[in-house]
């Protein structure tokens, strides 16, 4: 943990912080539906950051399991405007990655938009590595790198 921030699992009550960040943060924000399942589904392993009582940011992160392997799935990261750049985004990757491992993961992937460098650097930073292109994957067809991180070989 950095700052004056905490990391704690994520809870359907934070769903208003969640989305106004959301708001915030995406060209195409996720709309309440979706974000209220996700939440729900994915609860074992998504978390927010706050920050004397203010959501100022979460990752929703799932767990695959394909039968052969089981690995981590950020679905969703973002960080407030105004809290960017002091760590909070590295912790809330590192505290769902822990919880990934807990559960018995060996990797974790993500989805990040081509013309997003910042967040490609941040991600390779941190020890992901692109592996491959998917051609229009977001609503606007912009294309997406696919992103990994090994935790076990």
């Amino acid at each position: 943990m950095s700052g004056t921030h905490t990391i704690r699992r994520i809870k359907d009550s934070d769903l208003k912080g969640i989305r106004r960040i959301e708001d915030e943060v995406f060209p195409d924000p996720w709309g309440d539906e979706v974000l209220s399942e996700t939440i729900e589904t994915f609860s074992a392993t998504s978390f927010v950051a706050e920050e004397q009582g203010k959501i100022i940011g979460f990752i929703i992160c799932g767990i695959e399991d394909t039968g052969e392997e089981r690995y981590g799935h950020i679905c969703n990261l973002a960080v407030d405007n105004g809290y960017q750049k002091r760590g909070i985004g590295r912790d809330l990757v590192r505290r769902a990655e822990h919880q990934l491992i807990v559960c018995c993961a060996t990797a974790c992937q993500l989805e990040v938009r081509i013309s997003n460098r910042t967040a490609q650097a941040f991600y390779q930073k941190i020890g992901y590595q692109p592996v491959f292109q998917v051609g229009a994957y977001y609503a606007n067809t912009e294309d997406a790198i696919i992103m990994m991180k090994w935790f076990m070989k």
